[in-house]
């Protein structure tokens, strides 16, 4: 009964107890933070991914019906029936994404993005952050 009696009466924390406390707090900080930080910029290199997968999709509607790509891209909004409503554009710059056209007529493209997260498993090999998207022929 002594014993339950001096636990009763102890007022507050040793500065053991709040040291182990604040290093266990410091050490989950500095594995938790850095993946807080980066999710915005890895929400936005999906939102560029999925963009670009759109824009795939509209040139080889187009590919399919005039057996070719478009020389630009501003072509897939335009018509009776555009094949896309309104062209995507980086998340963060608002910069249009590199579209490349290969031949005469074109045959062939590249569309690319730059990436934020350099650690992307998505990222063309031999190059730092950019993902690329070719054509289906």
């Amino acid at each position: 009964m002594q014993i339950f009696s001096r636990l009763r009466d102890r007022q507050g924390f040793t500065l053991i107890e709040l040291l182990i406390v604040i290093v266990i707090v410091g050490i989950l900080a500095v594995l938790i933070i850095p993946s807080l930080l980066s999710g915005p910029a890895r929400a936005r290199d999906s939102q560029r991914k999925s963009d670009l997968r759109k824009i795939k999709a509209s040139l080889e509607s187009y590919y399919n019906d005039n057996n070719a790509y478009p020389a630009n891209l501003n072509v897939l909004t335009q018509g009776t029936v555009p094949y896309i409503t309104t062209l995507p554009t980086d998340p963060k710059t608002h910069q249009s994404y590199v579209y490349i056209t290969v031949g005469n007529p074109p045959n062939s493209y590249i569309l690319r993005a730059n990436l934020e997260n350099n650690n992307d498993k998505d990222i063309k090999s031999g190059t730092t952050n950019v993902y690329e998207v070719t054509s289906a022929n």
